[in-house]
């Protein structure tokens, strides 16, 4: 076969093992494989700079399908480059990333063909995708992370990362709000190793796109400061890359380069129409499918020999080499800067450096106290300067949330300053979180901050993040009724419940300075659990350890805070955040009445539910069934740690503008109301 043969054969091999495992599930979208496989292919085999043999090298290009309900072509793709396994060891197996049978299989119970990418099951996917528009948003993150990790790393002779970013998109994607926010951020930021690929089909779910998207999107990007270009046919595999090079050699701007493309090409009945979308075309739109193809009509899963060579001559050889290079380059380096070289040899493994965690504060007892946003920046500051890799940033609320780094050196990340450590999100909660995910992704260790309340903007990236089993960061402050005046639109009421509600995220709401310290603590030796930190605006006393329990408790969730002589209470005071004082005061109020009550501090159910069961019973006796938990949020959930003769004070309702003393008399969080419910459960005993 000629160049061009083998070429166009590659290409229809992915196009029907997209339309075969489609067909076969009876679920799934083959239009857009259809359309795309020149397009994947000729990035994968012509463009990009990947190792099939070692798909974690650190300086692969990525490549994130954003429009992830397109995931066979990333199967086909994994498959036929003979991609290998690697698993949470970062272990190659000598297995292959995505089998045939695999893709027989698709989005079956156990395959690596789901039916959306996801990045912790699957070697060679960059980034679970799949809720439109997060995917080119994570890869800004990626962007930013290959930047500032070159103006470190780089040294004359050295160009240990340089690696580019290539995200698919669709029509779905540039609708997605989060997809607009992320675009402004990088032609803000002048992201040249960033390219999206548009495929514009004019087709979504309901139909053409002219019922509701008839933008110029192309005219919109000009003005987010991206670079345009345009292929006209997406069959064109010459013009693909020739845009594809036209990109690398772009300076100061990222690129959108808009592929035309047919939806279901090749289908004589549903290309070009909503039917090729979201369904299988069924067995003869099948075979008339493949008879457009030249393929065997009745042939399923049929990889033709010579298609897997053909990927192995191509991005398989060219990847090999270039890992050679750089792994011969990173030797050297590694001789010339050791100390540079440890770091990147740490980052990759998300270990962290020694003495990471020295000079944290320590704060003393203070009756006034300190807010615990203000506690969270001393903390960050200390960190980043201990960990070289640690950076973030707030959307737009540095100063409010106290994430600013004010180190000599910390540096503000701009385009002419690449290695500033203070990322400025601007106003887009939605598109922060996501890129903070794409610096997490590329190793990195990075926050995003905004109040509390705004979490609800960031929080599909927030649950992917832990779909992911990523170790990022976010910090929430203005956590409940501290910020009074702005009224109820601004204090959570039932954030803090929803965010434990998913899976695997670790939140975490710490009731003093010292306990926020030791939040950080925790956080920071996660390697595959991301965080959420919920901080006071308003000052929290900062509690005697010496009269109480040591804050290193926080790390099992939840401890004994202060306890009744000899350790047996009558009653459980339960509290987090800036309720915890409140209880420690109801604490004191009681004893001098002569009822023995416990304090439990509980930042974090999580950590409190992942302990033995005896930790659990010696914190929360059995026996015990007198117990009020004392939160400024919603009441769901706490029944299952006061149990059904226990009383939750909390929020059932939003809150008031006032101030915050007013709001505290007005929704019972005050000593005496706490303490007429401990006494009005006892009496029940």
């Amino acid at each position: 076969m000629t160049s061009e043969q083998l070429d166009q054969l590659s290409i229809n091999t992915i196009r029907t093992l997209s339309i075969d495992a489609v067909q076969q599930a009876k679920s799934g979208h083959p239009g857009t494989p259809m359309a795309l496989a020149p397009l994947v292919y000729t990035l994968w085999n012509r463009v990009m700079r990947f190792d099939p043999v070692d798909p974690i090298w650190p300086n692969r290009d990525r490549f994130v399908l954003s429009n992830g309900h397109a995931s066979m072509l990333l199967w086909s793709v994994l498959h036929l480059t003979g991609t290998q396994a690697v698993n949470a060891d970062y272990e190659r197996l000598g297995l292959p990333s995505v089998s045939l049978d695999d893709i027989r299989r698709f989005r079956q119970l156990d395959s690596k063909a789901p039916g959306h990418p996801e990045y912790h099951w699957v070697s060679g996917v960059e980034t679970t995708t799949g809720p439109l528009g997060q995917g080119v948003a994570t890869s800004v993150g990626m962007a930013i992370a290959q930047k500032w990790l070159a103006n470190r790393y780089n040294r004359p002779g050295f160009d240990v990362f340089d690696y580019h970013v290539y995200a698919v998109c669709g029509d779905g994607c540039m609708m997605e709000g989060v997809a607009s926010e992320a675009a402004s951020l990088a032609g803000h930021l002048g992201l040249d190793n960033l390219c999206w690929l548009y495929d514009n089909n004019h087709i979504t779910i309901e139909g053409n796109t002219r019922l509701a998207f008839t933008e110029d999107v192309a005219t919109r990007f000009l003005g987010y400061g991206w670079n345009v270009l345009r292929v006209g046919d997406a069959n064109d595999v010459d013009r693909i890359e020739h845009a594809l090079e036209v990109f690398r050699q772009t300076t100061g701007r990222p690129t959108f380069l808009i592929v035309d493309s047919h939806i279901g090409y090749g289908s004589p009945h549903k290309q070009d129409t909503a039917a090729a979308h979201g369904e299988p075309l069924g067995e003869d739109e099948v075979r008339l499918c493949k008879r457009s193809y030249g393929w065997p009509e009745d042939a399923k899963f049929l990889v033709p020999d010579g298609v897997r060579e053909h990927f192995t001559a191509g991005v398989g050889t060219r990847g090999a080499e270039a890992r050679r290079r750089w792994t011969e380059l990173f030797a050297a380096y590694r001789a010339k800067h050791p100390e540079l070289a440890n770091e990147v040899e740490l980052m990759q493994r998300r270990e962290l450096p020694a003495g990471w965690d020295r000079n944290l504060p320590v704060f003393p007892a203070d009756a006034k106290g300190v807010a615990g946003r203000d506690a969270s920046g001393q903390v960050l500051n200390v960190l980043a300067q201990n960990v070289p890799w640690f950076l973030g940033g707030s959307a737009d609320l540095g100063p409010s949330n106290k994430t600013t780094l004010k180190y000599e050196g910390a540096g503000d990340f701009q385009a002419n300053t690449p290695g500033g450590k203070n990322l400025h999100f601007g106003i887009r909660e939605h598109a922060m979180a996501a890129t903070v995910n794409g610096l997490v992704l590329s190793k990195l260790r990075a926050f995003g901050a905004t109040f509390f309340i705004f979490s609800d903007y960031a929080r599909p990236a927030i649950r992917l993040a832990a779909l992911m089993e990523l170790p990022s960061i976010f910090i929430f402050t203005h956590d409940a009724m501290g910020d009074g005046e702005d009224g109820p639109t601004h204090q959570p009421v039932e954030q803090l419940l929803s965010l434990r509600a998913i899976p695997g995220l670790v939140t975490l709401r710490p009731g003093d300075a010292n306990e926020v310290v030791e939040a950080y603590r925790v956080v920071m030796q996660m390697h595959h659990r991301p965080a959420v930190l919920a901080l006071s605006r308003q000052p929290l006393p900062t509690l005697d350890r010496t009269k109480y329990a040591s804050a290193s408790g926080v790390a099992r969730g939840a401890y004994v805070l202060a306890d009744a002589p000899g350790g047996k209470p009558e009653v459980i005071l339960i509290a987090s955040g800036s309720e915890l004082s409140l209880a420690v005061a109801t604490h004191e109020q009681l004893r001098v009445e002569g009822i023995r009550a416990r304090v439990v501090s509980m930042p974090s159910w999580e950590l409190f539910d992942e302990q033995p069961h005896e930790y659990r019973d010696g914190v929360l006796p059995p026996e015990v069934t007198a117990r009020v938990a004392v939160e400024q949020g919603s009441t769901l959930g706490w029944e299952r740690y006061v149990g059904p003769r226990g009383h939750v004070i909390g929020m059932k309702t939003f809150g008031a503008s006032a101030p915050l003393k007013e709001l505290q008399k007005k929704f019972g969080f005050e000593p005496e109301r706490v303490a007429a419910v401990a006494r009005s459960l006892l009496a029940l005993r």
